[in-house]
Protein backbone atom coordinates (compact mmCIF):
# COMPACT_ATOMS: atom_id res chain seq x y z
CA UNK A 1 0.00 0.00 0.00
CA UNK A 2 1.27 3.61 -0.43
CA UNK A 3 2.50 5.59 2.35
CA UNK A 4 -0.38 7.95 4.27
CA UNK A 5 0.78 11.08 2.20
CA UNK A 6 0.75 9.31 -1.04
CA UNK A 7 -2.53 7.43 0.05
CA UNK A 8 -4.15 10.53 1.47
CA UNK A 9 -3.48 12.30 -2.19
CA UNK A 10 -4.91 9.69 -4.16
CA UNK A 11 -7.57 9.62 -2.83
CA UNK A 12 -8.25 13.16 -3.24
CA UNK A 13 -7.70 13.01 -6.65
CA UNK A 14 -10.42 10.25 -7.02
CA UNK A 15 -12.47 12.38 -5.39
CA UNK A 16 -12.25 15.04 -7.85
CA UNK A 17 -13.82 12.82 -10.24
CA UNK A 18 -11.01 13.66 -12.51
CA UNK A 19 -9.90 11.07 -15.11
CA UNK A 20 -6.44 12.77 -15.74
CA UNK A 21 -5.90 13.73 -12.37
CA UNK A 22 -6.31 10.02 -11.06
CA UNK A 23 -4.07 8.48 -14.22
CA UNK A 24 -1.38 10.85 -13.39
CA UNK A 25 -1.31 10.29 -9.68
CA UNK A 26 -1.39 6.73 -10.27
CA UNK A 27 1.59 6.91 -12.43
CA UNK A 28 3.40 8.56 -9.70
CA UNK A 29 2.37 6.03 -7.47
CA UNK A 30 3.27 2.82 -10.33
CA UNK A 31 6.96 4.07 -9.80
CA UNK A 32 7.22 2.93 -6.67
CA UNK A 33 7.67 -0.70 -5.98
CA UNK A 34 5.01 -2.33 -3.48
CA UNK A 35 5.75 -5.05 -0.98
CA UNK A 36 2.65 -6.41 -2.18
CA UNK A 37 1.01 -6.39 -5.68
CA UNK A 38 -2.40 -5.33 -4.78
CA UNK A 39 -5.53 -4.99 -7.37
CA UNK A 40 -6.34 -1.01 -7.57
CA UNK A 41 -9.53 -1.44 -5.86
CA UNK A 42 -8.19 -3.21 -2.63
CA UNK A 43 -5.76 -0.20 -2.20
CA UNK A 44 -8.50 2.50 -2.14
CA UNK A 45 -11.17 1.49 0.00
CA UNK A 46 -11.83 5.06 0.82
CA UNK A 47 -12.81 6.62 -2.45
CA UNK A 48 -16.32 5.82 -2.12
CA UNK A 49 -16.96 6.07 -6.01
CA UNK A 50 -19.02 3.01 -8.06
CA UNK A 51 -17.32 0.36 -9.92
CA UNK A 52 -17.90 2.02 -13.08
CA UNK A 53 -15.87 4.83 -12.23
CA UNK A 54 -13.34 2.69 -11.05
CA UNK A 55 -13.19 0.74 -14.69
CA UNK A 56 -13.21 3.94 -16.47
CA UNK A 57 -9.42 4.89 -14.85
CA UNK A 58 -8.38 1.45 -13.60
CA UNK A 59 -8.24 -0.88 -16.33
CA UNK A 60 -8.88 -4.31 -15.81
CA UNK A 61 -6.16 -6.47 -14.39
CA UNK A 62 -4.10 -3.73 -13.67
CA UNK A 63 -2.23 -3.04 -10.34
CA UNK A 64 -0.59 -0.53 -8.96
CA UNK A 65 3.55 -0.99 -9.19
CA UNK A 66 2.92 -2.94 -12.45
CA UNK A 67 5.34 -1.64 -15.28
CA UNK A 68 1.96 -2.42 -17.30
CA UNK A 69 0.45 0.26 -15.51
CA UNK A 70 3.21 2.91 -15.43
CA UNK A 71 3.49 2.40 -19.16
CA UNK A 72 0.56 3.02 -20.05
CA UNK A 73 -0.34 6.30 -17.91
CA UNK A 74 2.38 7.78 -19.03
CA UNK A 75 1.70 7.57 -22.78
CA UNK A 76 -1.92 7.94 -21.86
CA UNK A 77 -0.81 11.57 -21.77
CA UNK A 78 -0.54 12.10 -25.12
CA UNK A 79 -3.31 9.53 -26.24
CA UNK A 80 -6.52 10.52 -28.43
CA UNK A 81 -8.63 9.98 -25.80
CA UNK A 82 -6.88 12.34 -22.98
CA UNK A 83 -6.56 14.59 -26.18
CA UNK A 84 -10.38 14.39 -26.45
CA UNK A 85 -11.31 14.50 -23.08
CA UNK A 86 -8.66 17.95 -22.68
CA UNK A 87 -10.99 19.26 -25.62
CA UNK A 88 -14.23 18.56 -24.08
CA UNK A 89 -13.66 20.10 -20.93
CA UNK A 90 -13.11 23.43 -22.77
CA UNK A 91 -15.98 23.24 -24.25
CA UNK A 92 -17.75 22.42 -21.76
CA UNK A 93 -16.77 25.88 -19.88
CA UNK A 94 -17.87 27.93 -23.19
CA UNK A 95 -21.18 29.83 -23.69
CA UNK A 96 -22.71 29.02 -27.50
CA UNK A 97 -21.22 31.93 -28.68
CA UNK A 98 -17.80 31.94 -27.25
CA UNK A 99 -14.65 32.73 -29.38
CA UNK A 100 -12.94 29.27 -29.37
CA UNK A 101 -9.65 30.23 -30.76
CA UNK A 102 -7.65 31.32 -27.79
CA UNK A 103 -8.41 28.55 -25.31
CA UNK A 104 -8.49 26.02 -27.94
CA UNK A 105 -5.30 27.52 -29.43
CA UNK A 106 -3.04 24.81 -27.38
CA UNK A 107 -4.45 21.68 -29.25
CA UNK A 108 -4.13 23.29 -32.64
CA UNK A 109 -1.07 21.01 -33.34
CA UNK A 110 -2.22 17.75 -32.39
CA UNK A 111 -5.91 17.66 -33.89
CA UNK A 112 -6.58 15.16 -36.71
CA UNK A 113 -9.77 13.79 -38.15
CA UNK A 114 -10.03 11.23 -35.11
CA UNK A 115 -9.62 13.55 -32.59
CA UNK A 116 -12.09 15.98 -34.13
CA UNK A 117 -14.84 12.92 -35.29
CA UNK A 118 -14.50 12.47 -31.34
CA UNK A 119 -15.14 15.41 -30.21
CA UNK A 120 -17.99 16.17 -32.09
CA UNK A 121 -19.37 12.93 -31.61
CA UNK A 122 -19.21 13.57 -27.63
CA UNK A 123 -21.56 17.26 -28.60
CA UNK A 124 -23.94 15.80 -30.80
CA UNK A 125 -26.69 17.13 -28.59
CA UNK A 126 -25.14 20.20 -28.48
CA UNK A 127 -25.36 21.44 -32.17
CA UNK A 128 -23.76 25.38 -31.68
CA UNK A 129 -20.91 24.14 -30.09
CA UNK A 130 -20.11 21.22 -32.08
CA UNK A 131 -20.31 23.66 -35.25
CA UNK A 132 -17.89 26.14 -33.38
CA UNK A 133 -15.45 23.43 -33.36
CA UNK A 134 -16.12 21.96 -36.69
CA UNK A 135 -15.53 25.53 -37.92
CA UNK A 136 -12.49 26.33 -35.55
CA UNK A 137 -11.07 22.88 -36.82
CA UNK A 138 -11.47 23.84 -40.39
CA UNK A 139 -9.07 26.81 -40.57
CA UNK A 140 -6.65 25.32 -39.03
CA UNK A 141 -3.72 25.15 -41.64
CA UNK A 142 -2.80 21.85 -40.20
CA UNK A 143 -6.20 20.02 -40.40
CA UNK A 144 -8.66 19.31 -43.16
CA UNK A 145 -11.65 17.71 -42.75
CA UNK A 146 -12.26 14.33 -43.93
CA UNK A 147 -15.59 12.48 -44.86
CA UNK A 148 -16.43 11.23 -42.02
CA UNK A 149 -16.12 14.77 -39.80
CA UNK A 150 -18.30 16.28 -42.37
CA UNK A 151 -20.62 13.23 -42.33
CA UNK A 152 -20.39 13.64 -38.76
CA UNK A 153 -21.31 17.29 -38.11
CA UNK A 154 -23.80 17.07 -41.44
CA UNK A 155 -25.68 14.48 -39.40
CA UNK A 156 -25.66 16.70 -36.07
CA UNK A 157 -27.51 19.22 -37.65
CA UNK A 158 -30.01 17.39 -39.60
CA UNK A 159 -30.81 15.76 -35.98
CA UNK A 160 -31.30 19.31 -34.84
CA UNK A 161 -33.59 19.95 -37.24
CA UNK A 162 -30.88 22.66 -38.49
CA UNK A 163 -31.43 21.57 -42.29
CA UNK A 164 -30.90 25.23 -43.88
CA UNK A 165 -27.17 25.04 -42.03
CA UNK A 166 -26.74 21.57 -42.71
CA UNK A 167 -27.12 22.38 -46.54
CA UNK A 168 -25.10 25.26 -46.32
CA UNK A 169 -22.20 23.72 -44.77
CA UNK A 170 -22.83 20.95 -47.79
CA UNK A 171 -22.97 22.89 -50.78
CA UNK A 172 -19.57 24.93 -49.27
CA UNK A 173 -17.44 21.97 -49.59
CA UNK A 174 -14.41 22.85 -51.04
CA UNK A 175 -14.67 21.97 -54.93
CA UNK A 176 -11.31 20.30 -54.37
CA UNK A 177 -12.15 18.79 -51.78
CA UNK A 178 -15.72 17.09 -53.10
CA UNK A 179 -13.85 14.00 -54.42
CA UNK A 180 -12.72 12.98 -51.32
CA UNK A 181 -15.30 14.10 -49.09
CA UNK A 182 -18.97 13.24 -50.36
CA UNK A 183 -19.59 9.75 -49.78
CA UNK A 184 -22.64 7.46 -50.48
CA UNK A 185 -22.71 7.54 -46.77
CA UNK A 186 -23.19 11.53 -46.41
CA UNK A 187 -25.67 11.58 -49.12
CA UNK A 188 -27.26 8.85 -47.08
CA UNK A 189 -27.43 11.26 -43.96
CA UNK A 190 -28.62 14.03 -46.23
CA UNK A 191 -31.71 12.13 -47.41
CA UNK A 192 -32.50 10.46 -43.76
CA UNK A 193 -32.33 13.85 -42.26
CA UNK A 194 -33.86 15.90 -45.24
CA UNK A 195 -37.08 13.38 -44.56
CA UNK A 196 -36.94 13.66 -40.54
CA UNK A 197 -37.33 17.15 -41.07
CA UNK A 198 -40.30 16.88 -43.36
CA UNK A 199 -38.83 18.44 -46.26
CA UNK A 200 -39.55 15.83 -48.91
CA UNK A 201 -39.25 17.78 -52.16
CA UNK A 202 -35.45 18.44 -50.99
CA UNK A 203 -34.46 14.95 -50.03
CA UNK A 204 -35.88 14.36 -53.65
CA UNK A 205 -33.36 17.00 -54.81
CA UNK A 206 -30.50 15.96 -53.00
CA UNK A 207 -30.89 12.02 -54.15
CA UNK A 208 -30.73 13.33 -57.99
CA UNK A 209 -27.53 15.75 -56.99
CA UNK A 210 -25.89 12.39 -56.54
CA UNK A 211 -25.18 12.98 -60.45
CA UNK A 212 -22.90 16.36 -59.66
CA UNK A 213 -20.58 14.07 -57.42
CA UNK A 214 -19.73 11.69 -59.71
CA UNK A 215 -22.31 9.34 -58.24
CA UNK A 216 -24.76 6.79 -60.07
CA UNK A 217 -28.41 7.34 -59.69
CA UNK A 218 -29.25 3.84 -59.28
CA UNK A 219 -32.14 1.41 -57.54
CA UNK A 220 -30.01 1.78 -54.24
CA UNK A 221 -30.00 4.80 -53.55
CA UNK A 222 -33.26 5.12 -54.65
CA UNK A 223 -34.57 2.37 -52.35
CA UNK A 224 -32.80 4.48 -49.31
CA UNK A 225 -34.61 7.82 -50.35
CA UNK A 226 -38.19 5.60 -50.15
CA UNK A 227 -36.94 4.17 -46.40
CA UNK A 228 -36.47 7.86 -45.22
CA UNK A 229 -39.66 9.32 -46.42
CA UNK A 230 -41.60 6.01 -45.11
CA UNK A 231 -39.87 6.13 -42.08
CA UNK A 232 -41.03 9.66 -41.39
CA UNK A 233 -44.31 8.85 -42.83
CA UNK A 234 -44.44 10.22 -45.63
CA UNK A 235 -45.36 7.22 -46.97
CA UNK A 236 -48.22 8.54 -49.60
CA UNK A 237 -44.96 10.91 -51.39
CA UNK A 238 -42.30 7.75 -51.61
CA UNK A 239 -45.48 5.29 -53.09
CA UNK A 240 -46.53 8.03 -55.63
CA UNK A 241 -42.86 8.43 -56.31
CA UNK A 242 -42.12 5.15 -56.45
CA UNK A 243 -44.69 4.26 -59.31
CA UNK A 244 -44.12 7.53 -61.21
CA UNK A 245 -40.00 5.97 -61.69
CA UNK A 246 -41.06 2.15 -61.94
CA UNK A 247 -39.56 2.62 -65.94
CA UNK A 248 -36.47 4.15 -64.26
CA UNK A 249 -36.03 1.95 -61.24
CA UNK A 250 -37.75 -1.89 -61.63
CA UNK A 251 -40.47 -2.41 -59.13
CA UNK A 252 -38.10 -5.33 -57.39
CA UNK A 253 -39.75 -7.02 -54.38
CA UNK A 254 -37.40 -4.91 -51.84
CA UNK A 255 -39.07 -1.84 -53.11
CA UNK A 256 -42.49 -3.37 -52.18
CA UNK A 257 -41.76 -4.35 -49.04
CA UNK A 258 -40.46 -0.76 -48.38
CA UNK A 259 -43.73 0.45 -49.52
CA UNK A 260 -45.81 -2.32 -47.57
CA UNK A 261 -43.79 -1.80 -44.19
CA UNK A 262 -44.02 2.30 -44.38
CA UNK A 263 -48.17 1.43 -44.70
CA UNK A 264 -47.64 -0.86 -41.79
CA UNK A 265 -45.65 1.80 -39.51
CA UNK A 266 -48.04 4.49 -39.95
CA UNK A 267 -50.95 1.96 -39.12
CA UNK A 268 -53.28 2.04 -42.21
CA UNK A 269 -54.06 -1.44 -42.24
CA UNK A 270 -56.26 -0.68 -45.53
CA UNK A 271 -53.49 0.16 -48.02
CA UNK A 272 -51.06 -2.00 -46.18
CA UNK A 273 -53.59 -5.04 -47.59
CA UNK A 274 -53.99 -3.08 -50.63
CA UNK A 275 -50.30 -3.21 -51.49
CA UNK A 276 -50.38 -6.74 -49.90
CA UNK A 277 -52.58 -8.06 -52.59
CA UNK A 278 -51.18 -5.60 -55.52
CA UNK A 279 -47.90 -8.05 -55.00
CA UNK A 280 -49.71 -11.05 -54.87
CA UNK A 281 -50.93 -10.52 -58.34
CA UNK A 282 -47.82 -9.40 -59.63
CA UNK A 283 -45.07 -11.64 -60.91
CA UNK A 284 -43.42 -11.22 -57.78
CA UNK A 285 -42.76 -13.41 -54.99
CA UNK A 286 -43.76 -12.69 -51.63
CA UNK A 287 -39.96 -12.96 -49.26
CA UNK A 288 -39.92 -13.51 -45.62
CA UNK A 289 -39.71 -9.67 -45.16
CA UNK A 290 -42.97 -9.42 -47.23
CA UNK A 291 -45.21 -11.87 -44.64
CA UNK A 292 -43.44 -10.43 -41.73
CA UNK A 293 -44.21 -7.01 -42.63
CA UNK A 294 -47.56 -7.76 -43.58
CA UNK A 295 -47.95 -10.41 -40.23
CA UNK A 296 -47.01 -7.64 -38.03
CA UNK A 297 -49.54 -4.80 -39.50
CA UNK A 298 -52.48 -8.08 -38.86
CA UNK A 299 -51.41 -8.01 -34.89
CA UNK A 300 -50.73 -4.87 -34.47
CA UNK A 301 -54.48 -4.14 -35.70
CA UNK A 302 -55.47 -6.51 -33.74
CA UNK A 303 -55.97 -9.29 -36.46
CA UNK A 304 -54.36 -11.88 -34.48
CA UNK A 305 -56.26 -14.87 -35.60
CA UNK A 306 -55.85 -14.12 -39.00
CA UNK A 307 -52.13 -13.51 -38.45
CA UNK A 308 -52.01 -17.05 -37.00
CA UNK A 309 -53.99 -18.26 -40.21
CA UNK A 310 -51.05 -16.53 -42.53
CA UNK A 311 -48.17 -17.87 -39.79
CA UNK A 312 -49.61 -21.27 -40.55
CA UNK A 313 -49.91 -21.22 -44.14
CA UNK A 314 -46.06 -20.67 -44.43
CA UNK A 315 -45.65 -23.69 -43.19
CA UNK A 316 -48.01 -25.50 -45.55
CA UNK A 317 -46.35 -23.87 -48.78
CA UNK A 318 -43.38 -25.02 -47.21
CA UNK A 319 -41.90 -21.25 -46.03
CA UNK A 320 -40.35 -21.60 -42.84
CA UNK A 321 -40.81 -18.23 -40.72
CA UNK A 322 -37.83 -16.88 -39.13
CA UNK A 323 -37.02 -15.74 -36.04
CA UNK A 324 -38.98 -12.44 -36.46
CA UNK A 325 -42.04 -13.56 -37.42
CA UNK A 326 -41.95 -16.00 -34.68
CA UNK A 327 -41.67 -13.27 -32.15
CA UNK A 328 -43.89 -10.87 -33.82
CA UNK A 329 -46.62 -13.57 -33.16
CA UNK A 330 -45.07 -14.52 -29.31
CA UNK A 331 -45.62 -10.77 -28.70
CA UNK A 332 -48.88 -10.46 -29.50
CA UNK A 333 -50.01 -13.72 -28.27
CA UNK A 334 -48.51 -12.41 -24.92
CA UNK A 335 -50.05 -8.70 -25.49
CA UNK A 336 -53.43 -10.83 -25.24
CA UNK A 337 -52.76 -12.96 -22.30
CA UNK A 338 -52.18 -15.89 -24.42
CA UNK A 339 -49.09 -16.63 -22.53
CA UNK A 340 -49.07 -20.73 -22.92
CA UNK A 341 -49.65 -20.09 -26.39
CA UNK A 342 -46.75 -18.05 -26.26
CA UNK A 343 -44.72 -20.19 -24.58
CA UNK A 344 -45.42 -23.13 -26.89
CA UNK A 345 -44.48 -21.51 -30.08
CA UNK A 346 -40.93 -20.51 -27.90
CA UNK A 347 -40.04 -24.02 -27.08
CA UNK A 348 -40.88 -25.43 -30.34
CA UNK A 349 -39.20 -23.10 -32.31
CA UNK A 350 -35.66 -25.01 -32.25
CA UNK A 351 -37.17 -28.50 -32.88
CA UNK A 352 -38.10 -26.15 -36.12
CA UNK A 353 -34.75 -24.73 -36.73
CA UNK A 354 -35.88 -21.19 -35.52
CA UNK A 355 -33.45 -20.59 -32.59
CA UNK A 356 -34.47 -17.99 -30.36
CA UNK A 357 -32.83 -14.83 -30.26
CA UNK A 358 -32.43 -11.99 -27.61
CA UNK A 359 -35.44 -10.02 -29.54
CA UNK A 360 -37.89 -13.57 -28.43
CA UNK A 361 -36.19 -13.03 -25.04
CA UNK A 362 -37.23 -9.77 -24.43
CA UNK A 363 -40.52 -10.07 -25.92
CA UNK A 364 -41.49 -12.98 -22.97
CA UNK A 365 -39.22 -10.58 -19.93
CA UNK A 366 -41.10 -7.75 -21.15
CA UNK A 367 -44.50 -9.28 -20.60
CA UNK A 368 -43.27 -11.16 -17.54
CA UNK A 369 -42.19 -8.04 -16.42
CA UNK A 370 -45.58 -6.10 -16.47
CA UNK A 371 -47.59 -8.96 -15.02
CA UNK A 372 -44.71 -8.49 -12.24
CA UNK A 373 -43.76 -12.66 -12.70
CA UNK A 374 -40.31 -11.69 -11.65
CA UNK A 375 -39.11 -14.91 -10.88
CA UNK A 376 -39.92 -15.96 -14.41
CA UNK A 377 -38.14 -12.58 -15.30
CA UNK A 378 -34.86 -14.16 -13.82
CA UNK A 379 -35.10 -17.51 -15.12
CA UNK A 380 -35.40 -15.91 -18.69
CA UNK A 381 -32.55 -13.81 -17.81
CA UNK A 382 -30.30 -16.62 -16.70
CA UNK A 383 -31.64 -19.18 -19.35
CA UNK A 384 -30.60 -16.97 -22.45
CA UNK A 385 -27.21 -15.88 -21.03
CA UNK A 386 -26.75 -20.18 -20.30
CA UNK A 387 -27.13 -20.31 -24.23
CA UNK A 388 -24.96 -17.58 -25.37
CA UNK A 389 -27.79 -15.06 -26.23
CA UNK A 390 -25.96 -11.59 -24.39
CA UNK A 391 -28.89 -9.48 -23.22
CA UNK A 392 -29.11 -6.25 -24.50
CA UNK A 393 -29.88 -2.27 -22.90
CA UNK A 394 -33.86 -3.30 -23.98
CA UNK A 395 -33.48 -6.20 -21.97
CA UNK A 396 -32.20 -4.26 -19.06
CA UNK A 397 -34.28 -1.66 -19.51
CA UNK A 398 -37.43 -3.51 -18.86
CA UNK A 399 -36.52 -4.84 -16.04
CA UNK A 400 -35.45 -1.77 -14.77
CA UNK A 401 -38.95 0.17 -15.14
CA UNK A 402 -39.98 -2.97 -12.23
CA UNK A 403 -37.07 -1.58 -9.82
CA UNK A 404 -38.69 0.44 -6.76
CA UNK A 405 -34.94 0.91 -4.76
CA UNK A 406 -31.48 2.55 -5.94
CA UNK A 407 -30.26 -0.33 -4.55
CA UNK A 408 -32.11 -2.84 -7.35
CA UNK A 409 -31.09 -0.21 -9.90
CA UNK A 410 -27.37 -0.35 -9.19
CA UNK A 411 -27.32 -4.12 -8.98
CA UNK A 412 -28.88 -4.46 -12.56
CA UNK A 413 -26.42 -1.46 -13.76
CA UNK A 414 -23.95 -4.11 -11.64
CA UNK A 415 -24.83 -7.28 -13.87
CA UNK A 416 -25.84 -4.87 -17.53
CA UNK A 417 -21.80 -3.99 -16.78
CA UNK A 418 -20.71 -7.76 -16.12
CA UNK A 419 -22.45 -9.02 -19.33
CA UNK A 420 -20.90 -6.52 -21.06
CA UNK A 421 -23.79 -4.34 -21.92
CA UNK A 422 -22.89 -0.85 -22.46
CA UNK A 423 -25.51 1.53 -21.56
CA UNK A 424 -27.15 3.89 -24.22
CA UNK A 425 -28.63 7.61 -24.25
CA UNK A 426 -32.27 6.11 -23.64
CA UNK A 427 -30.60 4.05 -21.29
CA UNK A 428 -28.89 7.23 -18.64
CA UNK A 429 -32.33 8.73 -19.12
CA UNK A 430 -34.35 6.20 -17.80
CA UNK A 431 -31.99 5.37 -14.92
CA UNK A 432 -31.78 9.47 -14.60
CA UNK A 433 -35.48 9.59 -14.62
CA UNK A 434 -36.16 6.61 -11.99
CA UNK A 435 -33.33 8.19 -9.30
CA UNK A 436 -35.62 11.60 -9.77
CA UNK A 437 -38.59 10.03 -8.94
CA UNK A 438 -36.86 8.08 -5.91
CA UNK A 439 -35.21 11.55 -5.34
CA UNK A 440 -31.70 10.01 -4.96
CA UNK A 441 -30.08 12.77 -5.45
CA UNK A 442 -26.65 11.31 -5.17
CA UNK A 443 -27.42 9.08 -8.33
CA UNK A 444 -28.84 11.81 -10.51
CA UNK A 445 -25.57 13.50 -9.93
CA UNK A 446 -23.75 10.43 -10.97
CA UNK A 447 -25.80 9.99 -13.84
CA UNK A 448 -25.65 13.36 -14.93
CA UNK A 449 -22.11 13.54 -14.58
CA UNK A 450 -21.40 9.66 -16.51
CA UNK A 451 -23.40 11.02 -19.71
CA UNK A 452 -21.51 14.40 -19.75
CA UNK A 453 -17.82 12.14 -19.51
CA UNK A 454 -18.84 9.73 -21.95
CA UNK A 455 -20.90 11.82 -24.58
CA UNK A 456 -24.12 10.11 -24.08
CA UNK A 457 -25.70 13.46 -23.49
CA UNK A 458 -27.17 14.95 -21.46
CA UNK A 459 -29.93 15.29 -23.92
CA UNK A 460 -32.97 17.51 -24.27
CA UNK A 461 -34.60 14.29 -23.10
CA UNK A 462 -32.43 14.71 -19.93
CA UNK A 463 -33.01 18.24 -19.43
CA UNK A 464 -36.89 17.58 -19.59
CA UNK A 465 -36.56 15.08 -16.95
CA UNK A 466 -34.88 17.10 -14.62
CA UNK A 467 -37.20 20.07 -15.15
CA UNK A 468 -40.04 18.22 -14.47
CA UNK A 469 -39.02 16.49 -11.82
CA UNK A 470 -37.57 19.31 -9.70
CA UNK A 471 -40.85 20.83 -10.22
CA UNK A 472 -42.59 17.83 -9.19
CA UNK A 473 -40.74 18.07 -5.71
CA UNK A 474 -41.24 21.78 -5.59
CA UNK A 475 -37.70 22.86 -6.13
CA UNK A 476 -38.90 25.52 -8.62
CA UNK A 477 -35.35 27.39 -8.51
CA UNK A 478 -33.16 24.37 -9.97
CA UNK A 479 -35.74 23.16 -12.36
CA UNK A 480 -35.96 26.99 -14.47
CA UNK A 481 -31.71 26.47 -14.14
CA UNK A 482 -32.12 23.28 -15.61
CA UNK A 483 -34.47 24.95 -18.37
CA UNK A 484 -32.39 28.34 -19.29
CA UNK A 485 -29.42 25.81 -19.99
CA UNK A 486 -31.42 23.69 -22.15
CA UNK A 487 -32.39 26.78 -23.96
CA UNK A 488 -29.19 28.19 -24.07
CA UNK A 489 -27.19 24.78 -25.98
CA UNK A 490 -30.52 25.30 -28.47
CA UNK A 491 -32.69 22.53 -27.49
CA UNK A 492 -36.20 22.90 -28.16
CA UNK A 493 -38.02 22.24 -25.32
CA UNK A 494 -41.35 20.27 -25.51
CA UNK A 495 -44.64 22.42 -25.58
CA UNK A 496 -45.27 20.44 -22.07
CA UNK A 497 -41.98 22.09 -20.92
CA UNK A 498 -42.91 25.36 -22.22
CA UNK A 499 -46.32 25.05 -20.37
CA UNK A 500 -44.85 24.09 -17.47
CA UNK A 501 -41.99 27.00 -17.29
CA UNK A 502 -44.47 29.43 -17.96
CA UNK A 503 -46.86 28.45 -14.68
CA UNK A 504 -43.70 28.22 -13.05
CA UNK A 505 -43.07 31.97 -13.77
CA UNK A 506 -46.37 32.94 -12.94
CA UNK A 507 -46.46 31.45 -9.42
CA UNK A 508 -43.12 32.87 -8.30
CA UNK A 509 -43.59 36.48 -10.19
CA UNK A 510 -47.41 37.10 -10.46
CA UNK A 511 -49.27 36.27 -13.44
CA UNK A 512 -47.85 39.02 -16.30
CA UNK A 513 -44.77 37.54 -16.06
CA UNK A 514 -44.17 35.80 -19.68
CA UNK A 515 -41.80 33.16 -20.34
CA UNK A 516 -38.25 34.83 -19.99
CA UNK A 517 -35.97 31.88 -20.66
CA UNK A 518 -37.40 32.65 -24.59
CA UNK A 519 -35.24 35.65 -25.01
CA UNK A 520 -31.76 34.75 -22.72
CA UNK A 521 -29.05 35.60 -24.35
CA UNK A 522 -25.20 34.66 -23.54
CA UNK A 523 -24.86 38.20 -22.39
CA UNK A 524 -27.26 37.78 -19.42
CA UNK A 525 -26.03 34.26 -18.60
CA UNK A 526 -23.47 32.93 -15.91
CA UNK A 527 -22.00 29.56 -16.22
CA UNK A 528 -21.93 27.86 -13.03
CA UNK A 529 -18.31 25.54 -14.05
CA UNK A 530 -18.92 23.35 -11.51
CA UNK A 531 -22.68 22.22 -12.45
CA UNK A 532 -22.65 22.98 -16.18
CA UNK A 533 -25.77 24.75 -15.43
CA UNK A 534 -26.47 28.44 -16.59
CA UNK A 535 -27.64 30.99 -14.18
CA UNK A 536 -29.78 34.16 -14.88
CA UNK A 537 -27.34 37.52 -14.09
CA UNK A 538 -29.48 39.39 -11.84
Amino acid sequence: MPPAPAYAVLAAAFRTRNPICVRRWLAVLGSRTPTVRQNALEVLPDAALPPRFYSSIVPRGFVIGSPRLCHSSASEEDSPDVRVGEVLRVLKSCAADADLGKDLRQFADEMDEDVVLKVLQKQRSNWQVALLFFNWAAGLPSHEHGPRTYTEMLDILGRMKKVRIMRQLFDEIPEQRCGLVVTNRMFAVLLNRYAGAHKVQEAIEIFYKRKDYGFEVDLVGFQILLMSLCRYKHVEEAEALFLQKKDEFPPVIKSWNIILNGWCVKGSLADAKRVWNEIIVSKLKPDLFTYGTFINALTKAGKLSTAVKLFTSMWEKGINPDVAICNCIIDQLCFKKKIPEALKIFGEMNDRGCQADVATYNTLIKHFCKIRRTEKVYELLDDMEKKGCSPNNMTYTYILKTTEKPRDVMNLIQRMEESGCRLDSDTYNLILNLYVSMKYEKGVQQVWEEMERNGSGPDQRSFTIMVHGLHSQGQLDQALQYYTTMKSRGMTPEPRTRILVKAIHMKKDGPETEDRSASMTGKNLKLDRRSGLFHVRK
